[in-house]
């Protein structure tokens, strides 16, 4: 007889929709999974942190589309676990919580001027561009003429890349109109990508360098004397081929001569952050610069600037949380808190190991995390869980509106109908009021 077990997974980005699969397929199972997002739309930051241009990266939605199609998972969208519901009461409802909620925020760099008017995050210009409905319209003017871009990862590359997108490559994703109007008036001729470490040291892949030695509307600059390594840099490019392969590609667009375009994108390594200048507000970024003999210091100018310096999880009401290093502790995906392991209680993905990896990283993850829950529960031999009535019933009972799956594949329609009307393919609806009545049946306002 198949093993009757309720669920809750909190987050439907790629780990969330990977622990569903496995529990919902189990044939030694009788499962129901209720995975909870707090966006009217699923899928994570597949579709509010992948580069709109990535649009085979994007593809795999086609795929995660499909673990929400089976009977046993629903999709119970634009519901905030801590305040639409306590994670107490998903623990009274279900026999076990998965918490699958990614790692949001962006790490500051802790240094003077920071607060400066033009220092943004990368993750709040990758939330504007993606048409995250919690991105404010008009957060970005990009009035300025040079930027400087902190950070040497794939997102860098990513911001670099969308800043000199042309309004047609823009328009052939989808990407809210009115960011493509912004992007195309911007007036930023320069960009700086700056790393504190070598090129050895560099995050980014040489897949992500060579998208971006692609771009026509604009010259990539390197440095060549920045390519010559010190023994640690030979030393960790001699252990690691992928950072072989990135210096091969840095090597072959350093020489490259400039095309003369109207905008060009630098490298600059070996740089730390050690001051925003600036009063009214950022003019320039301060770096201590190493050298072989000892270090100096080093202006660029920039009047927008992008720190791209990683990601870490937000605390949740109620759950234990590592503040440095920003994740739940856990054991196999158990949550454990100052007296062991929270009973019924896991984590997968980047809230559980933080954010390293790609999306496939995730399937070996939410394994781990299944296969613990379900030794706990074979374990234990559980009573299904006591608490009355359907907890999705109970939120709509108190007039939340809640999108389920069949609520996503009306936005769904409703972007592509959008889209259609501007010529363009699929257009993210970014308003969340729109994505409600669309989920609802109801006309969006308006264009």
């Amino acid at each position: 007889m198949a093993l009757p077990l309720s669920v809750a997974v909190v987050g439907s980005g790629p780990s969330g929709a990977y622990c569903a699969r496995l529990l919902s397929e189990d044939v030694s199972l009788d499962a129901r999974v209720d995975v909870y997002e707090r966006l009217p739309a699923p899928y994570g930051l597949v579709r509010y942190g992948v580069a709109p241009d990535h649009q085979k990266i994007k593809s795999i939605t086609a795929s995660l589309a499909e673990i929400f199609e089976n009977p046993r998972v629903r999709f119970v969208g634009n519901v905030v676990v801590g305040s639409d519901v306590s994670l107490d009461g998903l623990r009274r409802h279900y026999d076990a919580v998965i918490l699958a909620c990614g790692a949001g925020v962006d790490r500051q760099l802790g240094i003077p001027g920071e607060e400066l008017p033009g220092v943004f995050s990368a993750t709040d210009f990758v939330a504007w561009y993606s048409g995250h409905p919690d991105a404010t319209v008009d957060r970005f003017s990009l009035t300025a003429e040079q930027a400087v871009v902190i950070g040497v990862g794939n997102v860098a590359l990513d911001v670099a890349r969308m800043l000199v997108r042309t309004a047609d490559e823009l328009r052939r994703t989808d990407v809210p109109e009115h960011v493509v109007e912004v992007l195309a008036a911007s007036s930023i001729r320069e960009i700086t990508i700056v790393g504190r470490r070598g090129p050895a040291f560099a995050k980014f892949t040489s897949k992500e360098l060579a998208e971006l030695g692609a771009v026509e509307s604009a010259d990539v600059v390197i440095d060549t004397a920045d390519l010559i390594l010190d023994e640690e840099q030979e030393a960790a490019l001699a252990a690691n081929p992928g950072a072989r392969r990135v210096l091969a590609k840095l090597q072959a667009l350093a020489d490259r001569e400039p095309q003369g375009r109207s905008r060009s994108i630098r490298f600059a390594f070996a740089c730390r952050p050690s001051e925003f200048l600036g009063t009214a507000a950022v003019e320039a970024v301060r770096f201590r610069r190493s050298l072989a003999d000892g270090s100096e210091l080093v202006d660029i100018p920039a009047q927008f600037v992008l720190r791209s310096i990683g990601y870490r999880g937000r605390r949740l009401a109620d759950v234990p949380f590592d503040e440095h290093t920003g994740i739940v502790p856990n054991g196999a995906g158990r949550v454990v808190g100052p007296d062991g392991p929270v009973p019924g209680l896991y984590a997968a993905g980047w809230i559980k190991r933080g954010p390293t990896g790609v999306i496939g990283t995730n399937r070996p993850d939410a394994s781990e995390t299944v296969s613990s829950l379900l030794d706990d529960i074979r374990a234990a031999a559980p009573q299904r869980a006591g608490a009355a009535g359907d907890p999705i019933d109970l939120l709509r009972l108190r007039r939340k509106a809640v999108v389920d799956w069949t609520g996503w594949r009306a936005i769904d329609r409703a972007e592509q109908e959008y889209g259609a009307r501007l010529g363009r393919g699929r257009v993210k609806l970014h308003d969340r009021a729109r994505l409600l009545g669309a989920a609802m049946r109801v006309p969006p306002a308006g264009g």
